[in-house]
């Protein structure tokens, strides 16, 4: 009965995850954007590039957390 708990969280994760990846990636093309427009709305860039490292990160996180559950199975 344990594992049906670990196979829906890796499934929660794994959605989380797609989620992420798919906001993350309008986030980059966003900064890429910003980033061919400089000098206009440089005031943006650190906290665009700060937002973008953050869910980047938080993917990163979620996959190691993935990756430790599926080994368990």
């Amino acid at each position: 009965m344990g594992q049906t708990t670990e196979i829906l969280t890796t499934e929660e994760l794994k959605n989380q995850i797609k989620r992420l990846n798919s906001k993350a990636g309008q986030m980059k093309m966003d900064l890429h954007d910003l980033a061919e427009g400089l000098p206009t709305d440089y005031e943006r860039l650190i906290e665009a590039a700060t937002e973008t490292y953050q869910i980047y990160r938080q993917i990163d996180q979620l996959k190691t957390q993935l990756k430790q559950l599926e080994q368990k199975l």
